[in-house]
């Protein structure tokens, strides 16, 4: 597996986790959102996904703490592209 598919797949499980424990409640309401407007399975996880890379390029690169907030504002924008505010 390639280094892109596999950190494509970890942000993929960090987006399932977020589901299947319903935290942030935010992330499976987007996800049931984006599929009822005709994105497959896959692109819905991708949309989530690039949220939650936002979030870890904040807290990796300027040692920030998770912005909840900031995260689930990008949710609601979806399919808008994301983006640090």
């Amino acid at each position: 597996m390639k280094a892109k598919d596999r950190r494509r797949e970890m942000i993929f499980d960090i987006v399932r986790n977020q589901m299947n424990n319903d935290n942030p409640p935010e992330t499976n309401l987007t996800y049931k959102t984006l599929r009822a407007m005709g994105f497959s399975d896959f692109e819905s996880m991708q949309q989530i996904g690039q949220c939650v890379a936002i979030e870890i390029f904040q807290v990796m690169k300027f040692k920030e703490p998770f912005d909840k907030e900031r995260y689930v504002g990008n949710l609601k924008r979806l399919p808008e592209e994301p983006f640090i505010e």
